[in-house]
């Protein structure tokens, strides 16, 4: 008896699916995260810098006004407990942004990723993922010595959160946007950091970080505030933090939590305007 084959089955090639765009700027952001902590004097000096400028700052302007400013409850050291936060990420997202792309293209990584397969929405996004999580460390950081080490008093009102968070996200967007701006200005990575410190560092004073309470700053350097968004950022995570009598030291004596979001929105949509507009893949000696 003769047997009969069975027909053979031909499996059917399965097609590869190329990685989506969220999978690619995870793994982007993975790489950036990994990059920054392996070098550990970097991770040391931005994690150490709020605290060494909160802990001086906030014992000398405690022992200069013993009373604190004119709001019940409210310390000089708590109201600049609250900047710091602003200036943590104002400096990650700006800052260190700005230095950093600026370093890639210098070296080269920026040309190279252009012309590789990686979509470029996935190099910003995995920037954006490197300024939340250590903006988050360094949000982490500064809550816990406020709390310890000059009571502040963290809110316990899901409210107070929620305006906490859309502060965060939106000084986080703006601050990178701006920062992936700036990067296209200085001509090398040595001039990057004098050219990108400078103006931030004078945005700190006017905007109310070192000098608190903000309206003891000159009327001029208000205004000149008022126009970026590190003053609105601030003022932000103060109304979070702080007492509700403590809005009266703001110079419109009140939170403005509308003109808060308008502000940070604004800067979004003009620095995501000013990335496409300026952004350069290649340094200047390429053409």
């Amino acid at each position: 008896m003769t047997a009969i084959a069975e027909p053979s089955i031909t499996a059917k090639p399965s097609l590869s699916r190329a990685p989506s765009l969220p999978a690619l700027a995870l793994s982007r952001g993975a790489l950036e995260l990994k990059m920054f902590f392996r070098e550990r004097d970097a991770v040391i000096f931005t994690f150490a810098l709020p605290v060494v400028l909160l802990i001086l700052l906030g014992s000398i302007f405690d022992r200069a006004m013993p009373n604190g400013p004119e709001a019940s409850g409210v310390s000089s050291s708590q109201l600049l407990t609250a900047g710091m936060i602003a200036a943590g990420i104002g400096s990650t997202g700006f800052v260190n942004l700005a230095i950093g792309i600026t370093s890639d293209r210098e070296d080269g990584t920026l040309k190279r990723l252009h012309r590789a397969p990686l979509p470029p929405a996935a190099y910003f996004v995995g920037k954006v993922i490197l300024v939340l999580v250590t903006g988050l460390i360094e949000l982490a950081i500064v809550l816990v010595l406020g709390a310890l080490v000059f009571d502040l008093q963290v809110p316990t009102d899901p409210t107070r959160w929620l305006t906490f968070t859309w502060v965060f996200l939106l000084g986080v967007t703006a601050c990178s946007l701006l920062g992936v701006a700036m990067s296209s200005v200085p001509r090398s990575v040595r001039s990057a950091a004098p050219i990108v410190n400078l103006p931030f560092l004078v945005l700190q004073f006017v905007s109310g970080i070192f000098i608190v309470p903000i309206s003891l700053l000159p009327s001029a350097f208000q205004q000149v505030a008022a126009l970026f968004p590190l003053k609105w950022l601030a003022q932000g995570f103060r109304s979070v933090l702080l007492s509700d009598s403590a809005a009266a030291l703001e110079p419109a004596g009140a939170w403005e939590h509308g003109r808060i979001a308008l502000v940070l929105g604004a800067w979004c949509i003009g620095g995501f305007v000013l990335c496409l507009t300026t952004f350069r893949w290649q340094s200047r000696k390429d053409g």
